[in-house]
């Protein structure tokens, strides 16, 4: 049996996952006080250090399977991408590697989401064609250029949000509204429940746009309007403010990962366009170490 080890130490989730003849995708998300947005990088630190040797052992293999490791060492494949909660991993993974005598590749966090929304959605053809990615999460809204090659998919940014990122947004108005952080289910649901919705309209510049100006004036609605018609109204914002960037950008192929696009509106919103969409499962929209293990199998499969 061929398995590969993926190991991915973002800001709320800690994940462990192997591809190969099994695939197991193991999460664990950090916790969040109640009423807060967040937490400090070196609490991130300590709880994935905590929590990688308990998800490790839950993995029901055979440790001589593994063939190779891969881990999320920074947040994007560029110079100065750096975020201290992937030592964490980074540091577990070497050595895991060492002990077992097996490589170990670096990959980013961002490669990672991307390889889980191909493979989750069988979109393999994009391995060997340049295509589009939106990547909407709770720190990054991104419009990206792909083209994978040596392991990576060269992610360029081509548009996407100049100040806040969407999942921002939508943590943020959660918040407000009393929810835990962070948000994206709880509003997703309520949204489903809105028999009305805002007329929000933000504009856009060559493919970028702005949504702090925005996330004010729902705030400030909070005690004014219903949940539900603040949940719907955000997310009818951020769908059509996207496309309305994707519209300049005139893309044929776009994958949409991330833990925003598992949300049901934008799903439709996207779903619905001239472009062809492809979405990452609504399991590995979210942050997950299974896209990082078949970075690791593919690398493994290419140099050795």
């Amino acid at each position: 049996m061929s398995l590969y080890l993926g190991i991915d130490t973002s800001n709320y989730t800690t994940s462990v996952a192997v591809c190969g003849d099994e695939e197991i995708n193991l999460r664990k998300i950090i916790d969040v006080k109640e009423g807060q947005r967040g937490i400090r990088q070196s609490d991130g630190v300590f709880l994935h250090i905590k929590e990688l040797p308990r998800l490790f052992e839950s993995l029901s293999i055979d440790m001589h399977d593994i063939k190779a490791v891969g881990v999320s060492a920074r947040p994007r494949n560029q110079a100065g991408s750096y975020m201290p909660v992937f030592t964490a991993g980074e540091s577990f993974a070497r050595v895991i590697a060492k002990t077992l005598g097996v490589p170990l590749f670096k990959t980013s966090h961002q490669d990672g989401h991307i390889m889980a929304g191909i493979t989750s959605c069988k979109a393999y053809e994009l391995l060997n064609e340049d295509f589009t990615c939106v990547h909407l999460s709770g720190g990054t809204t991104e419009i990206l250029s792909c083209r994978y090659k040596n392991g990576s998919f060269n992610p360029q940014i081509i548009g996407g949000t100049k100040d806040i990122s969407a999942g921002q947004l939508l943590d943020r108005l959660g918040v407000a509204l009393g929810m835990k952080f962070p948000c994206g289910k709880e509003l997703d649901r309520l949204s489903l429940t809105a028999k009305a919705s805002l007329n929000l309209k933000i504009s856009h510049d060559k493919g970028f746009i702005n949504f702090s100006g925005m996330e004010t004036k729902l705030l400030n609605m909070v005690k004014e309007e219903d949940a539900e018609v603040l949940a719907k109204s955000a997310l009818l914002l951020i769908g059509n403010s996207i496309n309305a960037a994707l519209s300049f950008l005139k893309p044929e192929k776009v994958l949409f990962v991330g833990g925003v696009c598992s949300n049901t509106i934008l799903r439709d919103i996207f779903g619905a366009q001239d472009y062809k969409a492809y979405f990452a499962s609504c399991e590995l929209s979210s942050d997950n170490a299974l896209g990082t293990a078949h970075i690791a199998k593919k690398l493994f499969e290419e140099v050795m």
